[in-house]
């Protein structure tokens, strides 16, 4: 299969995801030549060895629409913020959306044009995406009248912050459709996943010469633009003279679904010199006790935390590493996969639960010791982190204590403080209590200076166009109503 024909599909026929046959190298000379580049040029490269079936200038066309002038608020795109211990915020929240699924969701409508061209048969594409919160926003917003795709996402009606929430509600666009549904994301993604394998809604679909992607990170096409960044965030700290050619450099990110840090793994595959991966967690701690003991155990309490787009208790992007650890046995991963869907767990086996650790660190972070590093960061370095960034943050400092590495680390930041407002403001001072949330993203302003960006603040005189929510099982005629 194409890589034309993965981005196309989105997720194969029983289920399965994608991952490209070999895993492409860079060298030495490679990350030298690179740190020179700007982050389009980086991009330009680094995709232009996965996507082997689509043309220099097909890639370019992509990229240099994605990564536009102005697109991002920073000229970096995706630049680092030293703080005093040493370690670099890799801001990837400066995209239309502020979160950092904008790096490969402005993206994505790119390659996925030039991908059905060469694989669709003339097939209108409908896209579907189930979100924990940024993924919907930053979706819908990059494929927004998009020619010939619809997109409906679907969230938790409980489980995304009021901004998230007010993001996907005002969304524009004659191609788009939000809907709520009364669950947690996990059974939104599982709803998707059997709406996605269901050969009755695709003989449906085919009626109307239309077909299934989709847009999370289920979508090689969503994941191969993430590697970038991984690969970039390096090359800044070359070219900043921050590390030595070759030298390791470890990588903490506040994980939810895995693909964000398995992004980072495939990077460090490729040759760039990543040091420890270091998963971090909130409350729901499922990667973190797998990654400690090999148990992947989906039966236990769901949370709703500050941190909702972490909340998430079945990581889909995990099968993909563990095929790749398990030297590509196919019949081993899906046999795991099909033991978590039937029983709620599995148990990987010491062999691979080393191979793991060999490479991955893990943690946790509760909701006191979230409020608490957002205050600290703020009150020490000037600096606002949003709670999934706190996440990571005090998980990195808790590795640190524990194992004494001092490697140059590079930090994660996936969204804005401002996405999260009441949250970060009542770190920043626990006796401001209000629940408009444009008076609390005023008074966050007023009282640390940071500016909220401009497309959040608009949202207040938006019209909201979605309100439907539908119960799990209701998913699949939601779509049909909607698409056909």
């Amino acid at each position: 299969m194409t890589s034309a024909q993965a981005i196309t599909h989105g997720i194969s026929a029983e289920g399965g995801l994608f991952v490209p046959q070999t895993i492409p190298t860079v060298t030495p000379q490679d990350l030298v030549r690179l740190s020179k580049m700007n982050y389009k040029g980086r991009a330009k490269e680094i995709l232009s060895l996965y996507l082997t079936d689509f043309t220099a200038e097909e890639i370019a066309q992509c990229v240099d629409g994605a990564y536009a002038d102005g697109k991002f608020s920073s000229a970096e795109t995706a630049p680092l913020v030293k703080l005093s211990d040493g370690s670099e915020i890799l801001e990837l929240w400066r995209g239309p959306t502020c979160a950092f699924k904008d790096m490969a969701l402005q993206l994505l409508p790119y390659l996925l044009t030039v991908a059905a061209g060469k694989a669709a048969d003339g097939k209108q594409i409908v896209i579907l995406v189930a979100t924990s919160g940024d993924t919907g926003k930053a979706a819908l917003e990059g494929f927004k009248n998009v020619r010939n795709t619809q997109i409906m996402v679907f969230y938790p009606s409980d489980g995304v912050s009021p901004m998230q929430k007010l993001q996907m509600a005002t969304q524009e666009g004659d191609n788009v459709m939000v809907c709520a549904i009364e669950g947690n994301f996990d059974d939104a993604q599982s709803g998707v996943k059997k709406i996605f394998t269901d050969p009755a809604v695709a003989a449906k679909l085919a009626e109307k010469n239309k077909m299934f992607s989709s847009a999370n990170s289920i979508n090689w096409g969503r994941l191969v633009p993430q590697i970038v960044y991984y690969v970039s965030a390096y090359c800044d700290m070359l070219k900043k003279g921050e590390i030595r050619n070759g030298d390791p450099v470890n990588v903490v990110v506040p994980t939810g679904n895995f693909g964000n840090i398995l992004a980072a793994y495939y990077a460090k595959q490729m040759g760039v010199p990543l040091g420890r991966l270091i998963c971090a967690s909130n409350k729901n701690k499922v990667l973190t006790d797998f990654i400690e003991t090999g148990v992947y155990d989906r039966r236990r309490d769901f949370y709703c935390t500050s941190s909702p787009s972490m909340d998430i208790l079945i990581s889909s992007n995990l099968e993909r590493l563990l095929f790749l650890l398990s030297d590509m046995d196919d019949k081993q991963t899906a046999q795991w996969m099909q033991s978590l869907s039937k029983d709620g767990v599995y148990d990987v086996g010491a062999e691979m639960h080393k191979k793991i650790t060999d490479v991955f660190s893990a943690g946790f972070c509760d909701e006191d010791a979230t409020q608490s590093l957002i205050r600290e960061v703020y009150q020490t370095e000037h600096y606002l982190c949003d709670t999934h960034t706190a996440v990571a943050v005090q998980t990195y400092r808790n590795y640190k204590a524990e194992t004494g590495d001092s490697t140059p680390t590079v930090i994660a930041s996936t969204a804005s403080p401002y996405k999260f407002s009441k949250s970060v403001l009542h770190a920043i001072a626990p006796q401001e209590c209000m629940d408009d949330e444009f008076a609390v993203v005023e008074r966050l302003h007023e009282i640390t200076g940071f500016e909220c960006p401009k497309q959040l603040l608009e949202l207040k005189d938006k019209t909201v166009r979605f309100t439907d929510c539908c119960a799990v099982k209701d998913m699949e005629e939601a779509v049909l109503r909607a698409m056909l």
